[in-house]
Order: structure tokens, then sequence, then C-alpha cells
């Protein structure tokens, strides 16, 4: 059960689909606070959701730091 919960994997090198796929997901997951604290604005679950770790970290890996957009 630990693998199905765990994070996706950064895959390096970052294909140019991979970009493309994490800046949408970094765009679409966005914490907002809410009186339960910070939630996700597309799913209102806690945030960092699995995808948005996922975004950041692709983004990353590709050489982008925090809050730089390709």
């Amino acid at each position: 059960m630990s693998a199905v919960l765990a994070d996706f994997p950064d895959r390096t090198p970052v294909t140019d689909e991979d970009l493309l796929l994490a800046e949408l997901a970094v765009r679409v997951h966005v914490p907002e606070r809410w009186p339960q604290g910070r939630l996700c604005r597309s799913e209102r679950v806690l945030y960092p959701r699995r995808l948005a770790r996922w975004g950041h970290g692709t983004l990353r890996a590709a050489g982008f730091g925090a809050g730089e957009a390709r």
C-alpha cells in the first residue's frame, strides 16, 4: 500500500512533455487558506498533493527554481 501512496518519481532528463505537465500541475494545484488549513484550490484537500509535489520536483530537476515559470 505504501507504494501506491508514494510520490511520483522525478525523471531525469526531463522531457518537454514532462515540463508541460509539471507546469500545469503547479498552476492547477495551488494552496488556498481555509479555516481547516492550507487546501488545494483544485481538490479542496490538504496541500501539497502528490501531483503538486511531483510538478515542483520536476521543475526543479529541469533547472527552474522556486517561483520561476517557463
